[in-house]
């Protein structure tokens, strides 16, 4: 992956840079989904984590949970949660653009101070669509969107994950080594330079 390539997975449609991780651990909690299915969620979150030498955890002691992911058929479905209004003020406007697009999925992330990730809100309306993609590869897939501040362009074109040797689902390679990278320790939480990509390649390049 070249530099330019990674610069293009944190460059958004406005032309800003911004790549951000996570500041603390990850503390998923799931509605929405059977009890078969909420194992292969957290499994795959966790297993991301782990990729990218960063931690999950039961509790968060501020927050509660941070990683808050929600499977609906209906984006009205939001408005009816009692809480989620008062954790996301901008809601009900949320909703009628989502409606307004047709849209399956959407991510809203909170901040620390200094730029890094602090909670993430994960909705999936499961259209025709999303009912179509298999939990192990759909779960991966979030798990890998909400593990970085991505551009909202950056796996429009190509998908994060690819098929594995036996046909299984896996992350491709050179997006795995990305992720690693960014969660160098020696890295800043957030970077809004576009020389970030110059110094996330040349950890990928060490690795």
């Amino acid at each position: 992956m070249t530099p330019a390539e990674i610069e293009a997975h944190f460059t958004r449609s406005d032309g800003t840079y911004l790549c951000a991780r996570w500041g603390r651990p990850i503390v998923p909690v799931v509605f929405g989904v059977n009890d078969e299915t909420l194992p292969v969620i957290k499994g795959a979150i966790e297993a991301v984590a782990l990729l990218a030498a960063h931690s999950t955890a039961e509790t968060d002691p501020e927050l509660g949970a941070n990683l808050m992911m929600f499977f609906m058929r209906d984006w009205d479905e939001l408005l009816a949660l009692p809480d989620l209004s008062r954790m996301i003020p901008e809601l009900e406007p949320l909703v009628a653009r989502l409606k307004a697009v047709d849209a399956n999925q959407y991510r809203l992330f909170r901040f620390e101070p200094d730029g890094a990730i602090r909670a993430a809100f994960v909705f999936l309306r499961m259209d025709a669509h999303l009912d179509a993609v298999p939990a192990d590869a759909l779960a991966l897939g979030q798990a890998v969107q909400t593990i970085l501040l991505w551009s909202e362009t950056a796996f429009r074109e190509r998908s994060a994950l690819a098929a594995g040797p036996d046909g299984e689902v896996i992350l491709r390679p050179e997006i795995g080594a990305l992720i690693r990278a960014a969660y160098d320790p020696v890295l800043p939480g957030a970077a809004q330079d576009a020389s970030h990509a110059l110094r996330l390649s040349a950890r990928m390049q060490q690795g």
